[in-house]
């Protein structure tokens, strides 16, 4: 019996060892030929390395793809360039901003951060005193609770909006659209109005989390609405065929089918809400005691955190602002590769 093995599928289109070692040449001669131009011309700054760093890169990728594959290549080769270098003004940005709160937040960053709250230190004092558990354990909760309030109702509307198609499609649809452009300072006053002044209900994490709640509520509902259409409809056929009523199908073939888009859809929402700091300013007014009740008295979190210890305008409090800010980061990095690992073993 002839075993029969599987065959790669050929890719035509990735570049050959010897294609990228010349590329690597032309980028480093081009590196080369910028900083030799920069410092024998007047042209000065960042930004003349920058164009000189461009033209030298297509040129050379022009003539190295004339001389391997002719004239045809011309601007195959400058679109190649033109895509690399539009890429790495993408990258620039959050490179830069990582590095920055990294290199800065560092400086104070200690064990005590997340052991101590700052009740018993000031904004000033040592960097050995005080921490922000406070904001961190702050942060988790206010995530947690409006996680609970926004996930079930925003993936209820995108099964709704994909399975349903109602009569109200439309008007919830346009509602959702609007809420995604709704200032966070808003939803704030909102929460304010209704909640504290309204009802007397006091600062407290659960208004907070409401507040978050608003902000949270489109970005998850559009998310799980776009996953939930990747779906193929022969899933919910088969479904049906098999004796299967509408909510059963859903229930056992299409969330199961879209868990990890999910999961994907609710980290995303943590990321837009975790580092918001205008709603918390009016709804958990902050605190610098760690309160794990999120309906009886303030809290705090690490955005509020981080915008007290800068308002102070000390530089020990500014390093420990950027502390906060390096500690809200790795939270949220931390919660993203967890939502991953949890959505990777469950397909599996």
């Amino acid at each position: 019996m002839t075993t029969v093995h599987p065959v790669k599928p050929s890719k035509p289109w990735r570049p050959t060892p010897k294609e990228v070692s010349g590329s690597a040449l032309v980028l480093i001669g081009a590196t080369v030929l910028s900083i030799v131009t920069v410092n024998m011309t007047p042209l000065k700054g960042i930004l003349a390395y920058t164009a000189l760093f461009v033209i030298f890169s297509i040129v050379g990728n022009v003539l190295l793809g004339v001389s391997r594959r002719g004239f045809r290549t011309i601007s195959d080769s400058a679109a190649t360039v033109l895509m690399y270098f539009a890429t790495s003004l993408v990258l620039l940005p959050l490179v830069s901003v990582l590095m920055t709160v990294i290199s800065r937040g560092a400086k104070a960053l200690r064990m005590n951060v997340f052991t101590q709250n700052m009740a018993m230190t000031q904004p000033d004092g040592p960097y050995s005193q005080g921490g922000a558990l406070h904001a961190i354990l702050g942060t988790l909760v206010l995530v947690l609770f409006a996680s609970l309030i926004s996930v079930p109702i925003g993936i209820l509307t995108g099964l709704y909006l994909t399975e349903i198609k109602g009569r109200a499609e439309r008007l919830i649809r346009f509602l959702v659209q609007a809420m995604s452009g709704v200032p966070s300072i808003v939803a704030g006053l909102f929460i304010y109005s209704v909640w504290i002044v309204g009802s007397s209900g006091g600062f407290s994490g659960i208004s907070g989390a409401a507040s978050l709640a608003i902000l949270m509520l489109p970005t998850v509902a559009r998310t799980a609405e776009e996953v939930l259409k990747l779906i193929p409809s022969d899933l919910r056929e088969a479904g049906v065929a098999l004796g299967g009523t509408q909510w059963r199908t859903v229930a056992m073939v299409v969330l199961p089918a879209a868990r990890s888009g999910l999961i994907t859809a609710t980290v995303l929402g943590i990321a837009r809400v975790a580092g918001e700091t205008a709603p918390l300013l009016l709804t958990i007014f902050g605190t610098t005691t760690t309160n794990l009740n999120p309906f009886i008295g303030p809290m705090s979190a690490l955005p509020l955190y981080v915008f007290q210890m800068l308002r102070t305008g000390l530089n020990v409090a500014i390093d420990r602002a950027w502390t906060g800010a390096l500690v809200l980061m790795i939270l949220v990095t931390v919660l993203f590769a967890l939502a991953r690992f949890v959505g990777g073993r469950q397909k599996k």
